[in-house]
């Protein structure tokens, strides 16, 4: 594994520099913290909670290639959940962070369900928001849906209850630590440390709106600072929008990759002595609109001439995968230390959320005067089967197709059905796939019912995206929730985050223009082309509300399934695990030596593994 570096700038006035810092398998160095200024404004009550969520570490499928071969065979470094409570006296919300490759809608039922037993109605579906960090290196087999189920050997219980149990866990530790504090906000640009895998679709945005942004990523980083009423630091949470791909399909050992790498770093600087996930500060990394970001800067090149890709469709001339060299840089510990120490501008104000349950597969929206657009049953591109430059497919499936395959779609035809011609004519110009909204057997391939929510601590509003937002379409959302939260007057200098990988997976959500080219994100917006929109309109409801403040007149929606027939399993019964003769489980093998002694910069990585 190589290392990299990158730059970082404040963007806010006041002291501006640059920074470059070794990302990996380095020291983090002692920092100067600056003291805050006495705050006058109302304490929050606060509470910060981390357990571990880690699961069975072998055989179990790998959630986020979708590769068959990729079965976890050991460890790299554990899972965890990281939670955070914040209550102003009249409401309470929670926002969790887990080391997975999504929240699935299974697993945010169960641990809903879980909670409700354990605190009654004080932690519901509207203050609780999961989020993942989308590490393509976690335990499958938490969904529900057939078509997630068959790609991770379907609902394995034994991977989906450590889930369950370490989120739950996490909240039960913030809530019984919880005390009065403050909230700040930093904010700045992480350099060199990300780039857009489909700049093609990209540019299909219109150019005014590309000009208003120097950069075809997002390369801002949010940073919300906890501290209790002494000025102490008690943890952090931190919006970055990159891809958790820094280790490759290659790899099966489970891991936290680049988030929990960064987090891991943090905390281990702020508990000094503490073993992993066992110090008192807890630092939340956070996805956000990452759908089109990678971390592997080098870019896509063809593996066996290392010469670079196709532009367009990420192919090779003359074969071989087309695939990007693998870094673990992605967030860099040291520049986010110097944005947590130098955050001084407090978060006040009330704490408010908003939820709602929505079909997406019929969510019409009036556009202008004469026309409305409409959203379709869930459907998959020829594309997706190509998969990305961070992970391609294994068949002759490439990126930017908008039309079929005679070949494959026959196959379809016979194992599968047709798509209808409504599909296809509400998912154009994508070429389907696999008409997952028209496939019911066992159970849905995909789901119907979606959570959208915003919940909103003072100034800082988030939002819980179900699905991975493109760099544009991002920026689209975080614009119209700001507008909508000040158009009232009563909110001012809002921070609009992007919270990706919530509460359900729905693939992708791209713009629509960025849809008509069908890369890969374009071809996974199963909803089709005029996904975007409905979220815009949905999210803009739920913001109006907070802003008017009648969050309780909005109505629930149709409440999502939780399926308790036909859940399939596809794993073997497991081998039964045998002992040396003369020998018993637990016996120590080689004995620890008293002292060890630093050796170069392996020593953190060695002493994960």
């Amino acid at each position: 594994m190589s290392g990299s570096t990158t730059g970082w700038r404040q963007s806010r006035p006041g002291s501006v520099q640059t920074l470059n810092s070794t990302l990996v398998l380095t020291p983090v160095s002692c920092l100067c913290f600056l003291s805050d200024p006495e705050p006058q404004n109302p304490p929050y009550l606060i509470g910060v909670g981390r357990a571990d969520c880690t699961g069975p570490p072998a055989e179990i499928p790998l959630m986020g290639y979708a590769n068959p071969q990729q079965k976890a065979a050991g460890i790299h470094t554990r899972l965890y959940s990281r939670a955070f409570i914040i209550d102003d006296g009249n409401q309470r919300v929670v926002f969790v962070t887990a080391d997975v490759g999504m929240i699935s809608q299974r697993l945010r039922l169960e641990v809903l369900r879980a909670l409700k037993e354990k605190y009654g109605d004080l932690y519901r579906r509207d203050n609780v928001v999961l989020s993942g960090t989308h590490t393509h290196c976690g335990p499958a087999g938490y969904f529900q849906y057939t078509l997630f189920m068959i790609s991770s050997s379907g609902y394995i219980k034994a991977a989906t209850e450590p889930l369950v149990n370490g989120i739950v866990k996490s909240i039960a530790i913030a809530h019984s630590n919880m005390k009065p504090g403050r909230i700040y906000r930093n904010t700045g640009e992480l350099d060199d440390s990300s780039l857009n895998r489909s700049p093609h679709s990209y540019l299909n945005n219109p150019e005014n709106e590309r000009n208003r942004y120097p950069w075809n990523t997002d390369k801002q980083v949010l940073v919300l600072k906890f501290t209790d009423l002494d000025g102490d630091g008690i943890g952090l949470i931190s919006w970055f929008a990159v891809h958790a791909v820094s280790m490759n399909y290659t790899n099966r050992m489970v891991s936290s990759d680049n988030m929990g790498y960064a987090s891991y770093l943090l905390e281990e600087d702020k508990s000094r002595g503490a073993l992993p996930g066992q110090g008192t500060f807890v630092a939340g990394f956070s996805s956000s609109n990452l759908g089109d970001v990678s971390p592997n800067i080098k870019g896509p090149h063809c593996m066996n001439s290392g010469l670079p890709c196709d532009y367009l469709n990420s192919s090779c001339p003359v074969g071989g995968l087309c695939s990007s060299s693998i870094l673990v840089n992605g967030l860099c510990c040291c520049p986010l230390q110097e944005l947590y120490a130098a955050a001084v501008e407090e978060v006040t104000g009330p704490v408010q959320a908003a939820h709602q349950w929505v079909n997406m597969t019929d969510v019409t929206v009036q556009i202008n005067n004469t026309h409305t657009v409409s959203t379709c049953k869930p459907a998959l591109g020829h594309s997706f089967a190509a998969g990305t430059t961070d992970g391609g497919g294994d068949l002759n499936f490439t990126q930017g197709a908008v039309e079929g395959d005679p070949f494959w779609d026959g196959i379809r035809d016979a194992l599968l059905g047709q798509p209808s011609n409504q599909t296809k004519e509400c998912h154009h110009p994508k070429p389907i796939l696999f008409s997952t909204g028209e496939m019911n057997w066992p159970l849905p391939w995909h789901p119907q019912i979606v959570d959208v929510q915003i919940i909103k601590i003072g100034s800082v509003a988030v939002i819980a995206v179900p699905g991975e937002m493109t760099t544009m379409s991002g920026r689209r959302l975080r614009q119209a929730v700001r507008e909508e939260l000040e158009s009232e007057g009563t909110f001012r200098n809002t921070e609009v985050v992007i919270a990706g990988l919530s509460n359900i997976y729905t693939h992708y959500i791209t713009t629509y223009e960025e849809y008509q080219v069908q890369r890969y994100e374009g071809a996974s917006t199963i909803y089709g082309p005029h996904t975007l929109t409905a979220y815009l309109h949905k999210y803009r409801g739920l913001a109006r509300a907070i802003a008017q403040n009648k969050v309780s007149k909005l109505p629930a929606g149709p409440e999502p399934p939780f399926f308790t027939k036909n859940l399939f399993n596809l794993m073997a019964a497991a081998a039964v695990d045998r002992k040396p003769e003369n020998s018993s489980f637990g016996d120590i093998l080689d004995q620890v030596h008293p002292v060890y002694r630093q050796v170069g910069s392996w020593v953190r990585q060695s002493t994960d593994r």
